[in-house]
């Protein structure tokens, strides 16, 4: 018998298995934290799965997420990441994820840690929803537009109330699965 998954993943096998493995695990890790907001700017817009399928290629692109490397960046590399058909050529977004590994940096220099900067806004421990439907996920909450209000102020672009929340979900900071999905107990099982 066949699992129930949430179905916005349906549509194939490389979404499927990021629902299956990633899409809510808790992530506490500056460093994953950062490849997951960096992919996460250039979906603005966009859909998720415009960006998961060049996940590979923006790992390329950019350093494997080294975000050390990525606030070095200098012109010259944008007009480079430019012409790289892998991944998605909006100068704005690669400015941005420049701008933002900036702005990371300086949050690990003020907080310490960029993973307890962000996950103070929920106390440290995911927030369990529980919806029957994926209809009823909402874009944005007012946690998100507290977080994308608070990271604009530090310097992050990209980052508006509904990319805010679409981060929260993927990093786990909420469990959005519904809770007939097979991943909704073990994901909220993680945060105990």
């Amino acid at each position: 018998m066949e699992a129930f998954r949430c179905d916005w993943c349906l549509a194939n096998p490389t979404y499927v298995a990021y629902h299956d493995t990633e899409w809510g695990v808790p992530i506490y890790e500056d460093e994953k934290l950062f490849e997951a907001l960096l992919l996460e700017t250039f979906q603005a817009g966009l859909s998720w799965w415009s960006v998961l399928k060049k996940r590979d290629n923006f790992r390329n692109a950019f350093y494997d997420f080294d975000v050390k490397r990525i606030a070095q960046m200098t012109a010259y590399d944008v007009d480079g990441l430019m012409q790289d058909k892998g991944i998605i050529r909006n100068r704005g977004k690669i400015n941005a994820a420049i701008s933002n590994a900036q702005s990371f940096i300086q949050i690990q220099k003020d907080v310490g840690c960029f993973s307890d900067f962000m996950w103070s806004y929920t106390n440290g421990t995911p927030i369990q929803n529980a919806y029957t439907q994926t209809k009823e996920l909402p874009q944005t909450t007012l946690l998100a537009t507290q977080m994308s209000h608070d990271l604009k102020k530090r310097g992050f672009k990209y980052i508006g109330k509904i990319t805010m929340y679409a981060h929260m979900q993927a990093v786990g900071m909420v469990n959005d699965h519904v809770v007939d999905c097979f991943r909704h107990k073990e994901v909220s099982n993680l945060s105990n």
